[in-house]
């Protein structure tokens, strides 16, 4: 156990509401933080800082929803998965998705399987406050929204083997070589992830861009914690569980190719 785990507290872990709701750019700028937040300088990042223009319905989810729903990522406290999804079984399995957008992919997958809970983090104003207002809309009560980098939520927040699958869409590929290293999907990524997946949990990438597909394929099949689900290894058929967006759409008649990469859980 780390030093780190040691000193953790287990708990839901809710804010009255999130860093984006209570903090401006500018506010950061003149405390001297950067831009992407106090964490911006961590060798490993989930994202990309970006904010957008943000609705009133946005901002009025966020403001009223986020005590419900949201998630604070901090250091130093441990989440207790059952107690946070307090609405399904103790044994509900939970998945984690990072980078979820406007959260269109994510608010199907959940009305399509009601009994997993899915733990969403990202950045997007935006899309954190769409995501509140629309479980509202449709009645859904599995999803919860944690503002902040994954990579503190995977270091310090979950608890070892919780997680039964990890779901990455579309990350940012960083398409020039210089920023190659920026790319979230690297091994030491993958190590972090390892600890809170438990043995069989499923791995779920997805990406338009063929020479991060092909990164990624490597990088998973070379670390010793995950194994290819495909029988003959390589990509997988897009799964019936994961929806086709608008977003991928728009790809697709770009003739972009996308690849999906379905790992497990050694």
């Amino acid at each position: 156990m780390s030093e780190n785990e040691t000193t953790s507290t287990e708990q839901p872990v809710r804010a009255h509401e999130p860093a984006a709701v209570r903090d401006s750019a500018a506010a950061r700028a003149s405390a001297g933080e950067p831009a992407g937040g106090p964490h911006a300088e961590r060798h490993i990042r989930s994202f990309t800082p970006r904010r957008g223009r943000i609705t009133d319905a946005q901002r009025k989810a966020l403001e009223r929803l986020w005590p419900r729903w949201g998630v604070a990522v901090a250091e130093g406290t441990r989440l207790d998965l059952p107690a946070l999804f307090d609405t399904l079984p103790p044994d509900a399995p939970t998945v984690l998705e990072i980078g979820f957008g406007m959260g269109e992919a994510t608010l199907r997958m959940a009305a399509d399987d009601p009994g997993t809970g899915i733990l969403a983090v990202d950045v997007h104003t935006p899309g954190l406050g769409n995501v509140l207002r629309l479980m509202e809309v449709r009645g859904l009560d599995n999803i919860r929204v944690a503002e902040g980098d994954a990579i503190i939520l995977l270091r310090h927040m979950l608890a070892p083997a919780s997680l039964a699958g990890l779901r990455l869409y579309f990350p940012d590929p960083w398409p020039k070589q210089r920023h190659h290293k920026r790319r979230i999907v690297q091994p030491e990524f993958l190590d972090l992830a390892a600890v809170p997946l438990a043995p069989g949990a499923v791995v779920h990438f997805a990406t338009d861009w063929e020479p991060y597909a092909a990164h990624m394929l490597r990088t998973l099949e070379a670390h010793p914690a995950y194994e290819n689900t495909q029988p003959d290894g390589g990509y997988a058929p897009r799964p019936d569980a994961r929806p086709l967006t608008r977003f991928e759409g728009k790809g697709l008649d770009k003739e972009h190719r996308v690849h999906d990469l379905l790992f497990r859980r050694r």
